[in-house]
């Protein structure tokens, strides 16, 4: 039934906004790479549940252990620790509300390297709008207290890149596989968590169960439903919906993130950031209906957290 697509569309539109302020309670306790490391784990069991449950795991996949690793390292461990880095330096508004222009950097770097992907005029034009919208919540002309700090919102540029790339990455290497997006999924979240145990330093990371809230909101809102059983609702949408729709849902999250951090974190709400949310949006929204007269085929599977 298509209703149970649009309630999964707009339960993982309101899901995506929230792992923000998540990373805000764990931030005090314990540090980026171990909020990484935690997210990915948490997250890694349900996708694997879920991919046993659709019988998806294949042995032969084994011989595409690179493709998956490669796609562990640009789509999982780079992107979430940017992430996490440039959320902790910004407030939980202003990372939610850049985080809506990840769009744009896939689009961007499917332009650089995917010659047989071309841009027309429209949706070079909402690109144009998207990252003007960034430029504006950057404010990189202001100085002083109270400016949005620089290194946050290059961590963010840097962690949508990395996820463009993936993208880049996927349809190159990974659509032609043909192997289901379950097992994708659970291929690259696995190999992340298994990078990140080998390199994360776990010192005090057990601090983060000084605060019920706290770890509640990592292990659970940010790894178990955040990470993992996003992908589950996904999954679903582009099954219901198609996977035009399933990227749209992409306009939620940051709406979903201002009112978080402006009604329940008590941040302030500037009108320029505001104009510069929606221009952001504008953007994604004019390139993405610009990009589909060019393209008609679906998206590359991949795992889209």
């Amino acid at each position: 039934m298509k209703n149970s697509g649009y309630i999964a569309y707009v339960i993982l539109g309101l899901i995506w906004g929230t792992p923000f302020i998540f990373t805000h309670w764990a931030a005090v306790y314990i540090t980026p790479a171990q909020i990484v490391l935690v997210r990915v784990i948490s997250g890694f069991i349900p996708v694997l549940l879920f991919a046993i449950a659709t019988r998806a795991l294949k042995w032969r996949h084994l011989r595409q252990a690179h493709h998956f690793l490669a796609m562990a390292a640009l789509a999982t461990a780079l992107y979430y620790l940017a992430f996490a880095k440039g959320t902790i330096l910004l407030l939980t508004s202003v990372a939610g509300m850049l985080s809506g222009a990840i769009p744009l950097f896939s689009c961007l770097c499917a332009l650089v390297f995917l010659r047989s992907e071309p841009l027309g005029r429209q949706s070079i034009g909402g690109m144009l709008l998207g990252f003007a919208g960034v430029l504006v919540i950057a404010r990189p002309w202001e100085t002083g207290l109270g400016t949005v700090d620089p290194m946050g919102v290059l961590y963010i540029v840097l962690g949508s890149l990395s996820l463009g790339v993936s993208f880049v990455y996927a349809r190159k290497f990974i659509s032609p596989l043909g192997i289901a997006p379950a097992a994708l999924c659970t291929y690259q979240m696995g190999l992340g968590a298994i990078a990140l145990l080998l390199t994360v330093d776990l010192g005090g990371a057990s601090a983060i169960f000084n605060d019920t809230k706290a770890a509640i909101g990592l292990i659970l809102g940010l790894g178990a439903v955040g990470t993992g059983v996003a992908y589950i609702l996904y999954y679903l949408i582009v099954q219901k919906l198609g996977a035009v729709t399933a990227a749209s849902v992409t306009y939620i999250p940051p709406v979903v993130a201002l009112f978080i951090g402006c009604a329940l974190a008590g941040e302030p709400l500037h009108l320029l950031d505001l104009a510069a949310t929606i221009a952001i949006l504008a953007g994604v929204f004019t390139m993405q209906a610009g990009r589909q007269r060019h393209i008609k085929t679906p998206s590359p599977q991949k795992c889209p957290v």
